[in-house]
């Protein structure tokens, strides 16, 4: 019986994700859809506490981070956007005690927002959105930016100006952002496309392929089933996908949907690389159904 109510609670969640994420990419809540994805894996989570945790964060961020300064009377001229940064980035690490989890980047709860804003701690993309929510709450034109490796928040008012939430808030400039790429992944050679901003799909399915790379090196493939069906609330024309939850009911033995989702992958993506290879694995699947019956 226990069972059974964890599973409609798994599959209620999984309704709600798939609701949230079939809206256009900016009308999709970010910081509900990163509250959906711990639910799923706390089942009681409140969502509407940890909302209100970052409304008020983002009200006192209002009154510190103010774009309007007075300058004589009745005049007014707006605070530049690099002092509004630097202003909410001293909030972020100093008042608030955010920080990047250097000690244990790979533990799930980094990647879950309740346990970020309860613990004051997570990996570049997690602390990026409470960033990021935080200041456009509190009026400041922010974006997500996926540079490879090492996730950065952007803003629309100035391309030249970069903020690491997972470094404390630090700003930086293109060159700063192409020497940390440099530092964190050798072999990958700095493009300026890499700070291109990225919209609210393509943040919740990072944080979702975070934990999935997490569970599968871990060997908790029921988990990894769960984060595969949220990204594929996400990405449902993304043939690849299906291929990596093929592979995962292949673990967990279910042979009967690991080959329905590899007919599809072979049947919607005919010029992939991986084709081939799947079609080998189609054959396997098929050979072990039928010794399973």
């Amino acid at each position: 019986m226990a069972s059974r109510k964890k599973e409609d609670a798994t599959e209620n969640v999984l309704e709600l994700f798939r609701t949230a994420a079939s809206l256009p990419d900016e009308q999709i809540d970010l910081v509900e859809g990163a509250l959906l994805i711990a639910q799923g894996e706390y089942a009681k989570l409140d969502r509407a506490v940890y909302r209100l945790r970052v409304e008020e964060m983002s009200r006192e961020a209002r009154e510190v981070c103010s774009n309007r300064t007075g300058v004589g009377a009745g005049v007014q001229t707006g605070i530049p956007t690099g002092q509004r940064l630097a202003q909410l980035s001293q909030l972020f690490s100093a008042r608030w005690g955010f920080h990047g989890n250097l000690e244990d980047y790979y533990d799930p709860r980094n990647s879950f927002l309740n346990d970020v804003l309860d613990r004051r701690t997570g990996i570049p993309i997690t602390l990026s959105l409470v960033y990021i929510e935080v200041g456009r709450r509190a009026g400041m034109s922010l974006v997500g930016v996926g540079m490879p490796g090492h996730f950065l928040v952007g803003s629309a008012d100035r391309s030249d100006i970069y903020v690491d939430a997972f470094s404390g808030g630090a700003l930086l400039t293109r060159e700063d952002c192409a020497a940390r790429l440099r530092q964190l992944q050798p072999g990958v050679v700095f493009r300026p496309e890499f700070l291109d901003p990225v919209g609210p799909r393509q943040i919740l399915t990072r944080m979702l392929s975070n934990l999935l790379d997490i569970y599968l090196r871990t060997e908790r493939f029921p988990k990894a089933l769960s984060a595969l069906e949220m990204i594929l609330c996400l990405q449902p024309d993304e043939p690849g996908w299906l291929r990596r939850r093929a592979l995962v009911h292949y673990q967990l033995k279910n042979y009967s949907r690991a080959i329905a989702d590899l007919e599809q992958y072979i049947e919607r993506a005919p010029e992939d690389a991986d084709r081939e290879e799947a079609v080998k694995q189609l054959k396997l699947l098929h050979h072990l159904r039928g010794m399973v019956n």
